[in-house]
């Protein structure tokens, strides 16, 4: 059964809030005023749902069911009125009934995205803007919705390539911290009477399970605590730019950092130009897009110099930090007339790069990890094979 959040006076003359189940609004209205209340808003949803944002997928799915209704030829009020009967999610139907609102007031749909900038963004915003300019709304959410699709495709292919490895790191660090705590300790009354007789790897194993078990809370809790400090550190400003750039002078991962970056500046640059954005609009916007901090103050240097009339591959050029394959796309597009095809062209040849950059580095460290673990656990049972043998030796 629906739930409705309300705000309501009662007989009293006092406020109350909460949530109400009912099969409908006028039902659940009628529930209230049963109660004695006097509804002043009633909204579906449960109120915590409500209070978190749209997700990427929701603002994707929203996007790509309005283009359709466009396309379609339905009016943006009553597309917009179809989707918010249609049975989505209750926070995208908050947004769309907000939307629906200031469209029958007489806003255009960008100027009531507005107040939802932080949920769309910038670029999201002058793709519409510039649909509304040319009169073709719908062809332009058919890109956008290209775009975001690309976006996400490329998003989730690194974060799927990163799951496996993650998996193996976990499992290693417990299977260590299982064989040095539990497995080791049940040999220890084996061992004592040893002393010195012991091999020196059994012994270093023995002091390492001593040491876990004596102080593996207190290294677990301080481990916990660096862990949080080292992540406050990172998204300082500080730390960020510091981690950013170590990123990009690494031998592998800083190339796909740079790759994944720049693909997204460019794509950016080429869709918004090729819906009649300003040159200089759309590369703020793009700007915006790119989450490396270098890589964003190497970009910096383009609104100023394109204000200034130069091109913006003598400006990429001049910034000695972006590869001859940008600079030289990026000239080509402009000699030619074509530079919002030659973004998006750059664009595709990154995010290959990425794909294929991502599968290597994994073909490299999957089996270190693996290695990894097997040497480090090998290490542990040779250990106590060989104190085993030292005991069975001093027996004979």
């Amino acid at each position: 059964m629906p739930a409705f959040t309300y705000k309501a006076v009662g007989r009293d003359g006092k406020a109350q809030q909460g949530v109400i189940e009912a099969d409908a609004l006028d039902l659940a209205t009628r529930q209230l005023r049963a109660r004695g209340l006097t509804p002043l808003k009633i909204v579906e949803g449960d109120g915590e749902t409500e209070s978190k944002p749209p997700t990427r997928q929701e603002v994707l799915s929203m996007t790509t069911e309005l283009s359709v209704l466009l396309r379609a030829g339905l009016p943006l009020d009553r597309a917009l009125k179809v989707l918010i009967d249609m049975d989505g999610q209750p926070r995208m139907r908050a947004v769309l009934t907000d939307l629906l609102k200031a469209v029958k007031g007489g806003k255009a749909l960008s100027a009531a995205l507005q107040p939802y900038d932080d949920i769309f963004g910038p670029f999201y915003l002058s793709m519409v803007r510039a649909g509304e300019a040319s009169g073709q709304l719908s062809a332009v959410l058919e890109r956008l919705v290209e775009h975001l699709e690309s976006a996400k495709a490329t998003r989730d292919s690194i974060v799927s390539a990163l799951i496996y490895p993650a998996i193996l790191l976990v499992v290693a660090v417990i299977s260590v911290v299982v064989m040095l705590g539990f497995v080791v300790p049940q040999f220890e009354t084996l061992f004592n009477d040893m002393g010195d007789a012991l091999p020196a790897m059994t012994k270093a194993v023995i002091g390492a399970a001593e040491f876990i078990k004596a102080w593996g809370i207190v290294v677990g809790v301080l481990v916990a605590i660096s862990v949080l400090a080292l992540q406050r550190w990172a998204i300082s400003p500080s730390g960020k730019s510091t981690l950013d750039r170590r990123l990009l002078s690494l031998p592998i991962a800083g190339n796909i950092a740079f790759e994944y970056e720049m693909a997204k500046f460019a794509r950016t640059v080429g869709t918004l130009l090729g819906n009649g954005v300003s040159l200089l609009k759309a590369i703020q916007i793009a700007i915006d897009t790119v989450g490396n901090v270098p890589l964003k103050e190497g970009l910096n240097v383009l609104p100023p110099a394109v204000k200034a009339g130069k091109r913006m591959s003598v400006a990429l050029e001049e910034a000695e930090m972006f590869t001859p394959m940008v600079i030289q796309m990026t000239r080509v597009g402009e000699e030619s007339g074509r530079l919002d095809d030659m973004m998006l062209e750059l664009a595709s040849v990154f995010e290959d790069h990425v794909g294929s950059g991502v599968k290597r580095l994994l073909t490299l460290l999957e089996p270190l990890l693996i290695l990894t673990m097997g040497a480090v656990i090998a290490v542990i049972i040779i250990s106590i094979l060989m104190g085993i043998l030292s005991v069975n030796d001093l027996a004979i």
